[in-house]
């Protein structure tokens, strides 16, 4: 599929973006934004390859078109073919790349995958609304003496595109990374759920401070905070998945245990945390990991493209009252009451 040049602020770079995802960003169809570290970083080759077909799948059964964030040589696409999925899930030292990195990579002409802060920025700049994740990024344990705090945090809370996840990975500080986005004014929603996930597992032990019920629900958080003008944030929509499908709880707290101590003693720290612990439990839950984050991967893709969906839909009819959210307590919010914590 062909591509065309959307100039960004330097003359020395561009942004591409593919053919398919301009027709629809430019027909005022749903668009979901993919990153691609999970690709490159987070699942094992060649299951990468087909999986990636996949997400993209699972987004157009949503309702959207999909597109997938990467930067190849030194050029950022926004929507990948085919052949560039594949570069991306296979070519050697790909870099990761956050948003601090991303004019570094342009410049250098490098090859790299996108994280949660680097493609919600991009798809910003595309004006792609709705992103799908596994995980977020968060406050690391012993942040206060680290000050370990992933860019995500600080990404989302500057760039209004609604992130589905499923929660944030166990071995961060949960109720720090909670904490951290209600200091940012990110509001974080429930997908038919009070618990937010952690990512393996359908319930951290925390509660989100909102509950949506369907896309359509979602979709309404999103255009009333247009039409308030409250928008300057994004706003996470925690996925869970189904309890029978979580990675058993033993099993998980095992290797959580471990993958820490293995962290320890290698030095790990950073960005490099997250990809060194996937590969520590795909090394050692006999599959099951790969098949959780698998499985939580595609249905966020899937809800995505649905929230997608409808937000253009109640955009173009934005002249009715949106659909509110019910808190996690389940009372509707009284007045000015759903306003703020």
């Amino acid at each position: 599929m062909s591509s065309v040049t959307l100039p960004v602020s330097s003359p020395s770079t561009a942004v591409v973006v593919q053919e398919e995802v301009r027709a629809a960003l430019a027909e005022g169809r749903g668009v979901v934004a993919l990153e691609s570290t999970i690709l490159a970083h987070g699942l094992p080759h060649p299951d990468n390859i087909a999986i990636a077909a996949q997400i993209e799948d699972a987004v157009r059964a949503g309702g959207a078109v999909p597109a997938t964030i990467a930067v190849l040589g030194g050029v950022v696409h926004v929507g990948l073919g085919p052949a560039e999925l594949e570069r991306i899930c296979t070519a050697p030292d790909v870099a990761k790349l956050s948003m601090r990195d991303l004019g570094v990579a342009v410049a250098l002409g490098l090859d790299g995958a996108t994280t949660v802060a680097s493609t919600s920025a991009v798809a910003h700049l595309a004006g792609i609304r709705v992103f799908a994740t596994g995980g977020l990024g968060g406050v690391h344990r012993g942040a206060s003496a680290t000050f370990d705090v992933s860019a995500d945090l600080g990404v989302i809370a500057s760039t209004p595109v609604l992130v589905v996840c499923a929660g944030v990975k166990s071995i961060l500080d949960v109720p720090g990374t909670l904490e951290t986005l209600e200091t940012l004014s990110v509001p974080v929603l429930g997908y038919r759920t009070k618990a937010f996930p952690g990512f393996y597992l359908s319930d951290s032990g925390h509660e989100v401070p909102w509950r949506v019920e369907s896309a359509a629900e979602a979709a309404a958080v999103v255009v009333a905070r247009d039409r308030l003008g409250t928008d300057a944030a994004g706003v996470v929509l925690a996925n869970p998945l189904p309890e029978d499908r979580q990675v058993e709880r033993g099993l998980h707290d095992r290797l959580v245990a471990e993958g820490l101590a293995v962290l320890e003693r290698e030095g790990v720290h950073g960005k490099d945390v997250t990809p060194r612990l996937l590969e520590y439990f795909h090394d050692n839950s006999g599959g099951e990991s790969l098949r959780a984050n698998v499985e939580l991967v595609l249905s966020n893709a899937r809800l995505a493209g649905e929230v997608a969906a409808h937000i253009v839909a109640q955009s173009a009819g934005a002249g009715a009252a949106p659909a509110g959210a019910a808190p996690a307590g389940g009372a509707e919010p009284a007045g000015a009451a759903g306003l703020g914590s």
